[in-house]
Parts: C-alpha cells; structure tokens; sequence
C-alpha cells in the first residue's frame, strides 16, 4: 500500500444537518430537454435529455444524487472511498470535501500509479485535497475484507466508508428521485452503469408503467447481481423494471475506439451538448444503436440520462482519457 500526502483541508464547519450541502445550490429538478435526432425520430421514438450534468458544476449527476445522502450520514466526518485512476466517484468526492470541508480519502487500484505523474483525474482530486492512498489490485479487490478495511482504517483514523462509485444502500435510495422527476414524462429512462446503484434507485422511483434500461461501461456481467443486491440493501427486494443490455462497454472502463469519439463528436455538432467520453457517449451510442435495431416500439419517448461533462483539464496537463 501506498500514500500520497495532499494539503490538509480547513477545519470542518458546523453545517448542521444538511452538512452544507443546500448552500450548493444545486440544479434540482435537473432540466429534461427534447433532442430532434432523425435517428431516432424515423422509428417514431422521442430522445429526451435528462440533464443531470447540469446539478452541480463539482458534484454533477448521480454523483450528487449518490453522495449527498451518503455525506449526510457522515455527518462531517472524514470519509474514506475507493476509485480506480480515472474514478468520476473519487474527483466527486474530492470536490465534496474541499467545498464543505471534511478530510478525504481516497484509496486508488494499482499502486504501480504511485510512483507515476498523477493523470488529470487524480491530480484534480489531490488538487481539492484528498489523500490518495494506492493500493495493489489484489488489496483493492478484496477491499470490503474486514481485515483490509481495518488496515486502511488503522492507517487513516476513523472515517466513514464509502464505497466504490459510492453505490450503496443510500446512495441508491438518494437516486429514486432522479426516478421521480421522469414520472410520466418517458416511457424508458436509460442510465450508463459503473456500479449499480444509480439504476437500482432510478428503476425504483419510476412509475409502473414505465421501465429503465442500464448500459454497463465494464466489462464482466456482474451488474445484474449488484443491482439486485443493491435493491435488497435499500428497498427489502426488487422493486420496478430494469433491464441491461451488456454490449456497448467498448473494451470496459475507461476505454474508447475512435468510433465512439467520431460518434461523440457528431453528437456534439447536432445537439450542441458536451458529450462525457466513458459514460455518456456510450450510453447514446448504445441508444441509437437501439433505435436502429427496433428495440423501441413506434410511439416511445426515451429518456437518456446524462451524468456527467466531459473534463476540463488541469492546467499543463492532457484530457486524454481514453486509457
């Protein structure tokens, strides 16, 4: 295991039960905005955008729908999390801390990235604060072990533990209302997936006429069974209807092809939205990929939620995340 020191943040506030977190203002309900796409339109299918990109410029999409119930509970406590090396979880988190004001700890898969320059995503999160502790992909794997986390605890003091993609049984309970913001407004609503919880919580606020659609961005066919363990946590069992649909991961996370990017570019140019790489662009691409195939019967609105924007790079540093 490894560390990497940062600047210690300043004495936490007294922000009282919310921690802070109305004082952010965030976007809430996010915008829902038609997308013209002949695409789409010649199947007889509706693009909507759910512009949960547009709900904190730090804390964008299911990040804060994820977080925010999470960091209630911590209650300004430090908090402890997990990330790969391109993590939006972590940089999430970061920002949470560095704009509230709690200590921050980020535990990072591979230690090898230890004795590297930091990519744009780590140094962003080292930027804000957080100590970046590197571990082996063998630790990280057995993160949740008992004996690990206590390690990790030992090593850092009492924290409150947060895990990967900040998917728990709160953070999902945090993400029905995304659900019930697109009551009655699509038929399908459609959710890139990194670990679960932001479709279990979605599926779960939906109406029961109305269904949501996950697009993993990894590779492995695990996701179901987090979903479902997911809405045991936070709901006593399956609660609405999801689905998956598992081809459109490009390789797994943090992995694109030029043809994901020639297709984020096009959709750039027609819809004039900012088009995130290792989320967003494949679930678009996933839903026009879908359109195409009949997957959605004439008369369909379908709601694509956007999480998050692409990158703006630290200064001197490259936005390229295609690794």
């Amino acid at each position: 295991m490894h560390s990497t020191p940062s600047d210690t943040p300043g004495p936490v506030r007294d922000c009282g039960q919310d921690l802070g977190l109305s004082g952010l203002r965030p976007v809430l309900p996010s915008p829902l905005e038609p997308a013209e796409d002949e695409r789409f339109t010649r199947h007889g299918v509706t693009l909507l955008l759910k512009r949960d990109d547009l709900i904190h410029a730090d804390l964008p999409g299911n990040k804060w729908r994820k977080l925010a119930p999470n960091l209630r509970a911590a209650a300004g406590r430090p908090v402890l999390t997990f990330g790969g090396a391109y993590s939006n979880h972590l940089r999430a988190t970061a920002a949470a801390g560095r704009l509230l004001g709690f200590r921050t700890i980020g535990v990072v898969r591979g230690d090898e990235l230890a004795h590297r320059p930091l990519n744009p995503s780590l140094a962003r999160c080292a930027a804000d604060g957080m100590q970046l502790h590197f571990v082996d992909r063998r630790t990280y794997r057995d993160k949740a072990d008992p004996q690990v986390l206590a390690g990790l605890l030992s090593a850092h003091g009492a924290c409150e533990v947060i895990p990967e993609g900040g998917s728990n049984a709160l953070a999902a309970q945090g993400c029905t209302e995304l659900g019930r913001e697109l009551r009655g407004a699509a038929d399908v609503a459609a959710v890139a997936c990194g670990t679960g919880g932001t479709l279990a919580g979605l599926a779960a606020g939906l109406g029961p006429e109305q269904r949501a659609l996950g697009i993993p961005v990894l590779r492995g066919g695990f996701l179901g069974d987090a979903v479902r363990g997911l809405q045991r946590e936070a709901f006593g069992g399956p609660v609405g209807t999801w689905s998956l649909d598992d081809r459109f991961h490009f390789g797994g996370y943090a992995r694109t092809t030029p043809a994901l990017h020639a297709f984020a570019d096009d959709f750039e140019d027609r819809h004039g939205l900012p088009v995130e790489r290792l989320y967003v662009a494949k679930l678009l691409y996933a839903l026009t990929v879908l359109a195409e195939e009949g997957a959605f019967p004439a008369g369909t609105a379908v709601a694509a939620v956007v999480t998050g924007r692409p990158d703006a790079p630290l200064e001197g540093q490259s936005s390229d995340s295609s690794r």
